[in-house]
């Protein structure tokens, strides 16, 4: 095949790097969500089996399947079957567990038995983004111009309607998990 680009032969032997860190930029968004969540305490934040059992097979530690579920919620992937499968074969979550790959249903069961736990996650992250000041106040400018004005039920929000939205963005939220199981 000449003039065109060629790869190497699938045979041939090849050094790459020995670390998986090497494949793991220092920008890159796992860096954030494993320091983020190697600082929480799990257990106060209402994670079940925080604490290893005596005796018994070993488990995955939370901190593990966490990251393994919040790259997942930032990738789009929902599935606990596809999480599993991209564990094995992509060098993010290969780096981000340790390259560990907990089978789906371990997944499956962590969703389900965490639910407040990862909703406090969220909180607590929410409340992290707004002490570094990642979320920004909108600001709104007018410079003269003639707007048609629309005081709709549905456009003038009060303190009573501010806490019903937060109630409903709960209930989306349980719904969502509860889609998930």
């Amino acid at each position: 095949m000449k003039r065109f680009i060629e790869g190497e032969c699938r045979d041939q032997v090849t050094l790459l790097p020995e670390c998986l860190d090497d494949f793991i930029g220092e920008d890159n968004p796992v860096r954030v969500v494993d320091a983020f969540i190697d600082e929480l305490d799990l257990r106060a934040l209402g994670f079940n089996r925080a604490a290893p059992a005596n005796t018994g097979r070993p488990a995955y530690h939370p901190a593990v399947l966490l990251k393994l579920y919040i790259y997942g919620y930032l990738n789009r992937i929902q599935s606990s079957r596809r999480l599993e499968r991209e564990a094995q074969r992509n060098v993010e979550l290969m780096w981000l567990t340790g390259r560990l790959s907990p089978d789906f249903k371990t997944i499956a069961d962590f969703r389900h038995h965490n639910g407040v736990g990862i909703r406090n996650v969220c909180s607590r992250f929410i409340g992290l983004c707004r002490q570094l000041k990642l979320f920004s106040q909108a600001i709104v400018a007018i410079d003269g111009s003639k707007f048609k004005a629309v005081n709709s039920g549905d456009n003038n929000f009060s303190n009573g309607k501010i806490e019903g939205r937060k109630r409903q963005i709960e209930q989306s939220i349980q719904r969502y998990l509860d889609a998930l199981e």
